[in-house]
């Protein structure tokens, strides 16, 4: 019983509720239309997607909210969950074609119109904009960990979810226009090379503010003073501890980034010698063999 309490959510949210079960239904459902049309995914995907989910679950909605809530360097682990490791692992299993399969045929009629498909095309344009992503990406890092803002959201419940689901949003948009194959992207696509440019453009800055909140000589957020602590541990350990998960994790973020783009242009590469080898074993109609 003690071990289920700390699955329970620690401050109930609907909106959680709702998205992570829509999310999960729509997915599995997905997955059985795909495999009763001969067209079955295989394992790989499905437990990407559902550790990614389950991790952005868990650290929202169970006792790790409230170690989140009065721990620096856990809240740290929370948004370095939220916004690099739980999108990145969603995006990786390329849920895109299990989650159209479970969509309901008059939902996605309606997400077909016209009316709806070219606002909602433009804001995508917008927000998978190279330039601006990486700014929006390390912008909420520096908003949000900004003392008097992270004091003010700490007290406010409603703050407090805005943090959060911005960060999330947020990072899953970035890490789909850096790790989604081009194929997969359509016209908002950002080339390759560019991308990794994007990434050495967003670690830096992680760099410089997890040093400096790992190095600062005082303590920099009293907001886990007034509230207390769950954990009888120094400030100033604590504020280290955060620090370097903004430091290392953060920026390596980008070095896994790399790794993943690499494999995609590899990849590409490929299909494109395979695509020349088949083009010319096969002549020319008319042409003898």
């Amino acid at each position: 019983m003690r071990i289920l309490s700390y699955l329970l959510p620690w401050q109930f949210s609907p909106l959680a509720c709702a998205v992570f079960t829509v999310t999960l239904v729509l997915y599995v459902r997905g997955l059985a239309v795909l495999r009763r049309s001969g067209a079955p995914v295989g394992p790989w995907r499905p437990f990407v997607f559902f550790l990614g989910l389950a991790l952005n679950y868990a650290v929202l909605q169970t006792y790790f909210d409230y170690l989140a809530q009065h721990m620096f360097w856990v809240h740290r682990l929370q948004h370095l969950i939220l916004h690099h490791i739980g999108p990145a692992l969603l995006v990786l299993s390329a849920p895109v074609s299990v989650l159209r399969a479970g969509l309901p045929a008059p939902v996605w009629r309606v997400l077909r119109a016209s009316w709806v498909r070219r606002p909602i095309g433009l804001l995508w344009r917008v927000l998978q904009n190279e330039l601006l992503a990486p700014v929006l990406f390390v912008g909420l890092i520096y908003f949000w960990l900004t003392p008097s803002v992270q004091f003010l959201a700490m007290l406010s419940q409603r703050l407090y979810l805005l943090m959060n689901w911005s960060i999330l949003i947020d990072g899953i948009l970035f890490w789909w226009m850096i790790l989604a194959p081009i194929e997969a992207q359509g016209a908002a696509a950002v080339p390759y090379g560019r991308r990794v440019i994007v990434l050495t453009a967003v670690a830096l800055p992680q760099i410089v503010l997890g040093a400096y909140i790992t190095l600062c000589s005082r303590p920099l957020y009293s907001i886990y003073a007034v509230c207390g602590r769950a954990w009888h541990i120094s400030p100033m350990l604590d504020q280290q501890l955060g620090g370097l998960l903004t430091w290392i994790p953060g920026a390596m973020m980008s070095a896994v980034g790399v790794l993943v783009i690499l494999h995609h242009v590899l990849q590409a590469e490929r299909r494109a010698l395979a695509q020349a080898r088949a083009k010319a074993a096969d002549p020319p109609a008319g042409v003898p063999a």
